[in-house]
């Protein structure tokens, strides 16, 4: 079941005739999804079938962004197992067509105010210390939700096949939805 997140919603790009729509990602869009992370480099390419798995299991955390029937962007996210009020951001694509025109924003604050998400209180994710785009993103999310982001030691380079480091951003706690 798809469950459309303010659907009248427009990006300040787009014309009348080709509105900018969020929802909830279905199983019909995991090859989409699979397609649109493989052309955003540097995200890792996961199988199409873990897409699938976020487009159904974890529908209700994750986001698409369609515009004229294409899927522009996608963030996949899921409840944290220990943490019930925290949100962990797994991937965050948008399609090159579209950046640079804030649409990674405007998603995550589509997908927070989603109604399955009102208990979330803090966010987590883990961004490469080089991925500046990513991290700007993060820091305009906490000032935007008034809430302090804190940087943490997470996945260090012994941990991957091949060395790399991802620190946790943990941002919160979020003000209730704005």
């Amino acid at each position: 079941m798809t469950i459309a997140i303010n659907k009248s919603t427009k990006s300040t790009e787009s014309s009348d005739d080709d509105p900018l729509l969020f929802r909830h990602p279905t199983i019909d869009d995991g090859a989409a999804v699979y397609e649109l992370v493989r052309d955003c480099p540097p995200l890792d390419l996961n199988s199409n079938y873990v897409y699938l798995l976020l487009c159904t299991h974890f529908a209700h955390t994750c986001l698409v962004a369609q515009q004229d029937n294409q899927l522009v962007g996608f963030i996949s996210a899921y409840p944290h197992p220990q943490k019930p009020h925290t949100l962990f951001v797994w991937q965050v694509a948008v399609h090159a067509s579209m950046r640079g025109q804030g649409l990674a924003k405007q998603m995550l604050d589509q997908l927070l105010q989603s109604p399955q998400l009102a208990h979330i209180r803090f966010i987590e994710t883990t961004v490469d210390p080089t991925n500046q785009s990513s991290r700007r993103l993060f820091e305009k999310l906490a000032q935007s939700h008034q809430a302090e982001l804190t940087e943490l030691e997470f996945f260090q380079a012994e941990h991957f096949i091949e060395p790399q480091v991802e620190p946790l951003l943990r941002i919160g706690p979020l003000q209730a939805h704005m």
